[in-house]
């Protein structure tokens, strides 16, 4: 199929080059897991990918060597994509149907994925972005993540919405974070930390031999488009306009970033057993922008839309998967895989006896595809919706930015059909010509909704004053108490 990738490879060629990876069964192989994911980063914002102003030469170079799923989707907002990693679900059956208001609280019944791989003998730790709930019971420490270190509400700055008060005059610089139990001052740039932290707790897991699942999950490159002048300057001398160099900042140090976490993961020796995933939460954001004071589009690698759209552009993203002579180098993998995926791809490896009683799961291993890229993947059907409706209007949003996706065709707003197999930016509607399909998807779309409905039980929340949020009402008890005490990660 036609797909959005850096390299076409003929079947066969793939599997000559899978043949030069170990070729053990991956079940209950126990890798360590390190899963990092960017905040609002699209497919084409890596040079990798095709962009021709922004450099990435680690994840180029990771890319490069990587297993790469080329047709792999998420939602198209940030917290339902981690709903559905955590859960193996989809989002809105976690009840997550917005970013605000209540309804990114992930529902208590989900036995999380950390939680899961505890179960089999894991350590686990996130750094950077929950967005799940910051009421205690919601936040990760009572999710299965062992080592927290996170801001509130779904970005660093955003008060009103519930992130810890300071947030709002010091953005993305010298944060104040929670720390497991304690809300703590950093600092330093966000993203230097959050990898900073987390590889320091990764070292430590190394040394004791005790395999782990390190979830580093950047708030960058989300707005505000703030980064250190070091990686903004490039930027504003070639003339683009100070939020596109803050964004092109944000995704540059990124990329510097994680060149240090590989060099560091290979110097402690820990490549061979540890399983590497470079993604991204949803479609890229700020997609125009000014050079030399004339507008511009940036590059989007040939996508419609971005986030929070039903087209391509919204869910399809970048998806790099790396073990040292395990997995296969320079291998593409063209089946339809989501991040519904992550949960039962990540238990199986690990070797989880996941428990009679939880929730159904809607996703698939990716084993098969990670031993074979050429593996039987039988057709499916992925759903996805925008959510973000007013409150009481979930009804009359019921086909307002929606989409359903198969192998070939991508139905979206229940009206819309395009043929992503040779219309990947989805340029000419064919649903005159074939109304067949868009029937069986409509029906397909009307059953999945119907069907979740029942499990979104954050709707009719209220909304939350600023003085109201969980964090800001637990960060001014602690200040009375005790203070904000200073906090940084082990040096490297």
């Amino acid at each position: 199929m036609n797909r959005i990738t850096t390299i076409a490879l003929p079947a066969a060629l793939l599997a000559t080059l899978a043949q030069g990876a170990d070729t053990k069964p991956l079940e209950s192989s126990r890798p360590n897991i390190v899963l990092v994911m960017t905040d609002d980063q699209g497919m084409g914002d890596l040079s990798c990918m095709g962009n021709e102003v922004v450099k990435t030469p680690e994840i180029d170079r990771f890319h490069d060597k990587a297993t790469r799923f080329t047709d792999f989707h998420v939602s198209p907002t940030c917290a339902p994509t981690r709903a559905a990693m955590m859960s193996g679900r989809a989002p809105f059956k976690n009840g997550v149907t917005h970013t605000i208001f209540q309804r990114e609280r992930m529902a208590l019944d989900t036995f999380t994925l950390p939680q899961a791989l505890k179960t089999a003998g894991y350590a686990t730790g996130i750094f950077g972005k929950w967005h799940l709930g910051d009421e205690e019971e919601y936040l990760p420490g009572s999710r299965g993540f062992d080592e927290v270190l996170i801001h509130g509400a779904g970005g660093i700055g955003q008060v009103a919405l519930g992130d810890f008060p300071p947030n709002k005059e010091n953005l993305y610089f010298d944060n104040i974070l929670l720390h497991n139990d304690t809300i703590v001052k950093t600092k330093g740039f966000c993203t230097d930390l959050f990898f900073d932290a987390g590889l320091a707790w990764i070292r430590k897991q190394h040394a004791a031999k005790k395999p782990f699942f390190a979830y580093i999950s950047l708030n960058a490159p989300h707005a505000p488009l703030v980064a250190p002048e070091k990686n903004m300057k490039r930027f504003l001398d070639l003339g683009y306009d100070k939020g596109t160099a803050g964004r092109y900042g944000m995704v540059e140090n990124i990329d510097e970033n994680f060149g240090r976490m590989m060099s560091k993961l290979a110097e402690w020796n820990a490549l061979d057993n540890t399983l590497v995933i470079f993604m991204t939460d949803n479609g890229a954001t700020h997609l125009n922008g000014k050079h030399k004071g004339k507008k511009m589009k940036h590059f989007n690698a040939n996508l419609r839309g971005g986030k929070n759209s039903p087209y391509e552009g919204g869910t399809h993203v970048p998806a790099f998967w790396q073990w040292k002579g395990v997995l296969g180098e320079g291998v593409d993998v063209d089946a339809l895989t989501a991040h519904i995926d992550l949960y039962s791809t990540f238990c199986e490896l690990a070797g989880v006896e996941l428990p009679a009683k939880m929730q159904e799961l809607d996703g698939r291993s990716l084993v098969p595809l990670l031993e074979d890229p050429a593996a039987q993947w039988p057709d499916r059907k992925l759903f996805f919706h925008c959510g973000r409706w007013n409150p009481g209007k979930r009804d009359s949003f019921k086909y307002t930015k929606c989409a359903v996706r198969t192998d070939r065709w991508r139905l979206v707003n229940n009206e819309s059909l395009f043929d992503v197999s040779k219309d990947p930016s989805e340029t000419t509607d064919v649903a005159g010509s074939h109304p067949e399909v868009v029937t069986e998807l409509r029906k397909a779309y009307d059953q999945w909704w119907n069907e979740v409905q029942p499990w979104m039980v954050n709707e009719g929340l209220p909304k939350l004053k600023e003085a109201e949020f969980p964090l800001n009402i637990r960060y001014h008890k602690q200040l009375k108490d005790k203070g904000i005490p200073e906090w940084a990660p082990e040096a490297l």
